[in-house]
This record gives structure tokens, sequence and C-alpha cells, in this order.
């Protein structure tokens, strides 16, 4: 056999590191220019959405300045199953990193600490509350002193924002790695911020000097679905699962524990392989049903917001929420751990009335100052326009970060765009009726309203008397969805608040012009209550097939056996399977057919060591 060649360039060189320890030919965006930037001793601040390579941008220029003489980087990471991951990949690449966390016995973090304080680690990751220590500050002040302290990499970087989507306090100490160490570099990394979590990262973590890196928000290859919760959303669901992704691995996100219980077990009864998670669960529980969805083909988590920052698994062919998020930083966050292999994904939500004033609701009633709570109000109207949207979501979601572009042609509204009415003398209906409840000092919710509305005699209105009301049965000619739709839509648009526990309706500063006639208001019509087994109606695209999945029946037979030979060496190694070769590696491998090691060490994702590794046991599977 011919011994395995890579690309000749230089051996210590961005290029050359990608290359021969990470197996891919070429940067992707901005990768190189961030590489080089760290490298070179400077600091960087990157915007990258998930899946586009975040990691290679500190891992790379940790493995220059190490080669360098310049010792280890120091990974701040915030959760030990995304430590453990890049460590096992890492390791399986040839490179020598650790991780200090709770998880390893006295022991183990004596060994680790040993190795840190020789330099011999390229890296170490571990997370942001241990790195603040006096005594993991006097390590670090140790090892600048003896030249062994290469960089810093703050990962999930929105955390230290009050402004993002995930504040940690535990973040706003990281600041003391600039005050201690101004001459080590650092890069802080994060998928989602908008101009004022950016803002707040550079304050906090003082990097006024930084180069900020922004990539496009861009992920293509998922598509974005938003419905109207009808009837059952848990029914919406399990259609929307059985009909696109039968067998393939997912995300559920639900606001509540007790929720997100029910939906798993409802979810295991109709046959599917789903499982909670959330913060009130042992943590042994916990560890074994993130374990379980990274190293297991085809399975639901069903979870709170809980889980997924830093979970690398690139297979997640859906991501759901059944409940609506806080914001679109989350919504983006959230639906980014779909698709990270670059594969067709989907983002599927439905959301109502209900989700609207539950999460004012909670706005309003938080112990925030009035500051932040506007500022939170303002990205709850942004999340609410996206979803109410009648035109491109994506176009929608990119401008929010601040990003233009041209209708996706692959979400919802743009493959079946919705319909739309002029609602004006319909919302001028309702609004008057509040107005009459007001008048009278009566305060009412969505249920009383539509009652009166649609001149329906309950005890509550004849209680009330509101059969003498003008706008009695003025709203006869709609039913109770439509009636719901348009009031949604009115407190989305920011004409009418809920107000208290019991989420009694008020009508704001805009409902004046709507009363007085002076705008014209095009809604989306409610949609049908669509019967089980039924797919929405003009949906007349699936998703493209898994690239690893389009293959003859020869090559689907190779990648077949190639995956029964990867999930062996991942349970010999305890680690997840795609951490030792991706999909989209192993497909490329079962359609090419490498002859040999030479032809083998040129198929992206494998790198040198790897090659060694298994490079012959790869070949004895293709039969080669």
């Amino acid at each position: 056999m011919q011994s395995p060649t890579h690309h000749p360039v230089a051996p210590d060189t961005p290029q050359a590191v990608l290359s021969r320890v990470f197996g891919y030919t070429a940067f992707r965006g901005q990768q190189a220019a961030i590489v080089e930037q760290v490298a070179a001793g400077g600091d960087a601040l990157v915007l990258m959405p998930t899946g586009g390579g975040k990691s290679l941008c500190y891992q790379v220029p940790a493995i220059l300045r190490h080669r360098r003489g310049q010792g280890v980087a120091i990974v701040v990471s915030p959760l030990i199953a995304l430590m453990h991951d890049q460590v096992g990949a890492l390791e399986e690449a040839g490179v020598h990193a650790a991780f200090l966390n709770s998880s390893l016995t006295g022991e183990e973090a004596s060994r680790i600490e040993r190795e840190l304080m020789s330099g011999r680690l390229t890296l170490l990751y571990a997370a942001p509350e241990r790195i603040t220590t006096p005594r993991f500050l006097a390590q670090l002040a140790s090892l600048q002193e003896r030249g062994l302290l290469s960089m810093f990499a703050i990962d999930e970087a929105h955390c230290v924002s009050q402004w993002g989507h995930d504040f940690r306090s535990e973040y706003l100490q990281l600041s003391l790695l600039h005050e201690r160490f101004p001459e080590v570099p650092r890069i802080a990394l994060t998928a989602t911020a908008d101009e004022l979590t950016r803002a707040d990262i550079i304050q906090r973590l003082q990097l006024q000097d930084a180069q900020v890196f922004i990539s496009s928000f861009d992920r293509p290859n998922i598509r974005y679905l938003i419905v109207e919760k009808n009837g059952s959303p848990r029914e919406q669901l399990l259609r929307f699962v059985r009909e696109e992704h039968e067998g393939e691995a997912g995300v559920i996100y639900c606001q509540s524990r007790r929720k997100v219980e029910e939906t798993a077990e409802w979810l295991q009864s109709e046959g599917l392989n789903a499982l909670p998670y959330h913060a009130g669960l042992d943590a042994d529980v916990r560890r074994r049903h993130q374990d379980r969805f990274l190293r297991e083909d085809g399975l639901i988590m069903v979870a709170t917001i809980a889980f997924g920052m830093g979970i690398d698994k690139p297979d997640v062919r859906f991501v759901a929420h059944l409940d609506l998020p806080k914001n679109i930083e989350a919504y983006y966050q959230e639906t980014g751990r779909a698709g990270r292999d670059g594969a067709p994904a989907e983002a599927w939500m439905t959301y109502g009335l209900a989700d609207v004033v539950n999460q004012r609701r909670m706005i309003d009633e938080s112990p925030a100052d009035e500051v932040f709570k506007q500022g939170q109000r303002g990205k709850l109207d942004a999340l609410l326009a996206l979803a109410e949207a009648t035109d491109c979501r994506r176009v929608r979601l990119l401008n929010y970060f601040g990003e233009a572009s041209q209708p996706c042609g692959n979400c919802d509204n743009c493959l079946s765009p919705p319909q739309t009415w002029d609602a004006t003398e319909a919302a001028r209906k309702l609004l008057s009726c509040i107005y009459r409840f007001h008048q009278r000092g009566e305060r009412f919710g969505a249920g009383h309203l539509i009652d009166v509305l649609r001149g329906k005699a309950t005890d509550k209105t004849r209680q009330y008397h509101h059969e003498s009301l003008s706008t009695w049965g003025c709203g006869a000619d709609l039913s109770e969805p439509q009636w719901r739709a348009v009031l949604r839509q009115l407190i989305a648009l920011g004409h009418v608040a809920t107000e208290g526990e019991f989420n009694t309706l008020a009508l704001q500063d805009g409902a004046r012009a709507v009363l007085k006639g002076e705008v014209e208001l095009r809604l989306r019509e409610a949609e049908e209550k669509k019967p089980r087994g039924k797919t929405k109606a003009g949906r007349t695209t699936k998703p493209k097939a898994d690239p690893s999945l389009g293959l003859d029946a020869e090559a689907q037979q190779r990648f077949e056996a190639l995956k029964a030979w990867r999930s062996e060496v991942a349970k010999e190694h305890g680690l997840p399977a795609y951490v030792i070769f991706q999909n989209t590696t192993l497909a490329e491998m079962a359609r090419q057919q490498p002859g040999d090691l030479a032809e083998l060490g040129e198929i992206s994702g494998v790198g040198a060591k790897k090659l060694e590794a298994y490079g012959r046991e790869i070949l004895r599977v293709l039969g080669r």
C-alpha cells in the first residue's frame, strides 16, 4: 500500500494544521482571518452561526502557538458534556487536550493539573467558576511567568451579557483574565448576539481592542416553519414528526418541566423513541439521557432550555418548539442545533394566543428594572413579528441581526404563501368592545370578549348584562378561532396588552389610530383545524434527502458497514460516533471507495492521526 500523503504545505501554518490534524482542505468563510489574528497574538470577538466551525477558530491557533513553544490554551466552556466531547475529538485527532470539571476524581484532577503545569497540554477546558478561583488564577500566573500560557478562548460569550438570552453571572468574573494577564490573547465566540449584546460582551470582557468578525447568520440548510396552535398542539407535532422525520434525531422544546415530562411520555406511548430532559431531573438521569441522545441514532429529546448549549450532535434533523421562546436570539440559538452537518433540517414551531400572553406576563412580573423589561419587550415583539410574518421568515430573521437578504424560497411562507385579509373592521369591533368594558370600569380576558363579540349568551354575559352593549354580537360572522387569531395579532402588534394574573385586556396607544380607521390592517387568516394524519395545506415539497443517503444501493451498503464499524470504535472509546467520523465523511468514503491510504487521506475529515489509527481498518471494511 502507498503511504498516506496530504497536501504539501509548510508544517507550521494554519493550512498545515487544518489539513494534517483535522483533514480539511480549506478554511470556510472568515475562519482563516480569525486564526491568523489569534495565532499572531491579537484579540478577537467572533460571531458565527452554529455549525459554522467556531471551535476550529481557537483550536487551530492553540495548536500553532503550542508548537511554537507558547504553552497551553485555556478554553472557557460552560458544559461538562461539551468539554468531554471536544477533548475526545481532539485526542482522536492527535492533539493532547484535557478538561477539569466535577466529573473527575481527585486523583484524575491532580494528574491533569500536573500536565497543565508541565506545559505538555495543548488545550485545557474548564468552567468559568473554576477558572476564576484564586487557586487556578495562581496556576495561570505560574504558567505565564514561564511563558507557557498561550491564549484564552471564551466560548458561549453571550452568557456574559444581561441582554443575551442565556445570562450567567459567573461569566462576569472573566474580566479578571484581561486584568491579570493583559498580554495573553483572547478570543470570545458566540453564535447569537444582536448589536446590544455585542456591545455588552466587548465592555464586560474588555475587548475594546479586539478585531470583530461577524459571519453571515444564514443557515440555508434549515427550513423555518411556524404554525398556529390549532386543536391539539401535540397532535400537530406528532403529525410533523411522523410525516417528515420518522426515525430521525430531533429536539423538542417546552417551557415547563411538567410539559416536558408529559410530552415525552405521550410521544413514547405513540411509539416514538423520546426522552425528557430538564434541570429538575436527577443529575445522573440527565447525564444518561444526554449521553443516549449523543450516541444513539434517531432519538428525540424533549427538553426545557436547560438542554442544548454545546450539543455538537451533527445529525439533528429537526428542532421543534411547543411553546414560544423568549426572543429571537433564543429561537435562533435553539433552532441552530438542527443540521450542524449542513444537510437539510427543519425548525418547526407552533404558537398561539396563550404563548403571547404568557411571555408578556413573565416580562411584566419579573423583578428586573423597567429599562431591562422594556428591552425584553422589544425583543419579544421582534419574535412575534417573525411568527406573524406573511413574507419570508429567513429575511425577517436575518434582518434582526442586521443582515440583508433575499427571499429564501425554502421557508413555509415562501413555499406556501399565507392568505391575508382586510381585518381593519374586525379589529375595530374588537377594540371597541374592550373600550366599552373600560367605560363601565370592567376588565375581561379573551374568552369573555369573544363571547360578547359573537353574541354567545353565558352566565357571565348575563351577570354583567353585556347583551345590552352596542358591540354585542357584532362579530357573529367570525368563528372563535378567527377572533382568537385577530386578538393574538393585535397583541403582537402592540394595540392590545394583557394585565394582571387573570390576563385581562387593555387598549394601548396604537389602538386609537385603528379605532379611528386611520390605518389598514391586513392580518393572517386563521388556519383551519386539520384532522390527524393530514399535512399542512399547500405543503408540496419535503426537505431534500440527507446527502449521506443519496447513495446507490451498493454505496449504501458500504455506508451502513462503515457506520457499524464506527459504532464499535465509538463504544470502545466511550465517545459519540460522530467524534470518530461524521456521516458526511463516511458517505464520501462509501461513494469514492478509496483504494489505498493515500486516496483515503484525501477525503474531507480524515486527518493524519485518524488515517494512521483507522486507515487500514476502513479499507478492510470497504473491501479494498
